[in-house]
């Protein structure tokens, strides 16, 4: 932007166009960037104080699903080390997801810890607001001015001394500094929320799968004046039977993958799905293959057709399962995912799908998997399920029905919270360089 357009009461600096009583500065004036200490890993215990490492940083939160522990009395030999509640962090190696930052602000439940080499604490100086300083460091111009210095790098990594030269604009005023960090706050806190509902919404799913798939709980309209029988696999209604999967099923067979493998595949042309494309209860499409006409009519018995029951039979996400729909259909799978067409008017697709990702159906995967090396599932083995179902396809649908809704009820939180994790990014964009004031 020439010197002509700048607007007034704002200043054309190295950072672009920001207000008057803004600053561009060198990050290392605000900031330090304060690194861990390289632990060996001879001290590692099965308890004591947790040890932060890279693998523990996210993008915006703590992952301790990879734990790992020191001797509690390190924490006094290495108190400078020491992480307490609202502690910032970030990953030095590999620091960047995307255009997304590996950072986060340790909470109450995460502390204390102790800080290890290749992470950074973030320390703020001077009259600088922490808070603040926790999302500048976010701003998209300021990760793109990381993957800059660490370019060539392998893997990429970047010190201290790089990190503190980027150029950084920032309000003279902490009162402004204060303002806008405690609006990003604020949005930060709803998404919080949000997570915390949509976490609590799954765990409500995961107990109301538990009980209607096993007839615990009758839904309205079915099995008045029922009892309950004792079977090989527990107690149902006297109402339910049960089956073997292969009873009630047209076909349960996989693909193949076209010679060539990816060198084969098409940019649009015939879908072909693959293990990845399976989730846990919906397809994951992101990165979809295609296959060309005449390799899809060489793989017919294959072809994926309306409510086919998709399921993964071989690898580390064996049993993953989910259904077809209409962005497949006439597509075909790999080797790796076996389509199940089931007799829709004894078993119903959904309440299928349903009942092999519940407890009951995800332990019968595993119960193939000698030693647990999760080798893979053959077609006989699938047949051989034991699914306990009602007898009125009515009721099989109408169990389907209640859960697909709470899966619509999750869905929708989860494009809100999408929705307002985006109106943040746009808001630390504005906030963030003075393009909007908000003192």
């Amino acid at each position: 932007m020439s010197s002509t357009q700048v607007p007034e009461g704002y200043k054309q600096t190295e950072v672009g166009v920001i207000p008057k009583d803004w600053n561009c500065v060198e990050t290392g004036t605000v900031i330090s960037f304060f690194g861990g200490k390289g632990f060996s890993s001879r001290f590692e215990t099965n308890d004591g104080i947790r040890w932060l490492k890279i693998a523990n940083v996210g993008v915006e939160k703590i992952r301790w699903d990879d734990t790992t522990y020191l001797p509690q009395k390190f924490q006094y030999e290495f108190k400078d080390y020491l992480l307490q509640t609202n502690d910032v962090v970030m990953a030095l190696t590999r620091p960047i997801i995307g255009n997304k930052l590996k950072i986060a602000k340790l909470s109450r439940k995460d502390t204390p810890a102790l800080l290890n080499q290749r992470v950074a604490k973030i320390v703020s100086k001077g009259n600088s607001y922490a808070t603040y300083n926790y999302y500048l460091v976010q701003r998209l111009d300021f990760v793109a001015a990381m993957n800059l210095a660490m370019a060539g790098t392998d893997p990429p990594n970047i010190g201290n001394a790089a990190l503190e030269k980027i150029l950084i604009p920032i309000p003279q005023s902490p009162k402004e500094q204060r303002a806008i960090a405690q609006a990003l706050s604020d949005v930060d806190a709803l998404i919080a929320s949000l997570d915390k509902l949509i976490a609590k919404q799954r765990q409500l799913k995961t107990a109301a799968m538990q009980q209607l798939l096993t007839g615990k709980i009758r839904l309205p309209g079915f099995g008045e004046g029922k009892g309950y029988k004792h079977t090989e696999v527990g107690v149902i209604p006297e109402d339910w039977g049960v089956t073997l999967l292969g009873d009630f099923t047209d076909k349960v067979g996989s693909g193949i993958t076209p010679k060539g493998g990816s060198r084969v595949y098409k940019d649009l042309g015939r879908p072909f799905v693959r293990s990845q494309n399976v989730g846990w209860g919906s397809l994951k499409l992101d990165d979809l293959a295609y296959i060309d006409e005449g390799t899809h009519q060489s793989f017919l018995a294959s072809e994926i057709k309306v409510n086919d029951v998709l399921l993964n039979i071989t690898g580390a996400s064996i049993g993953r399962c989910c259904l077809a729909n209409k962005e497949i259909i006439g597509g075909n799978v790999n080797q790796h995912v076996c389509v199940i067409r089931t007799n829709k008017s004894q078993l119903n697709p959904n309440f299928l799908g349903l009942v092999l990702l519940s407890e009951d159906g995800q332990k019968q995967i595993d119960s193939f998997q000698a030693g647990g090396n999760r080798e893979g599932l053959n077609f006989g083995q699938i047949r051989s399920f034991k699914i306990r179902k009602p007898r009125k396809i009515e009721e099989q649908r109408a169990i389907a029905t209640v859960l697909s809704d709470m899966d619509t009820a999750i869905a929708a939180l989860e494009t809100r919270r999408a929705k307002t994790q985006a109106i943040k990014q746009g808001m630390m964009q504005e906030l963030l360089t003075g393009r909007t004031r908000l003192v």
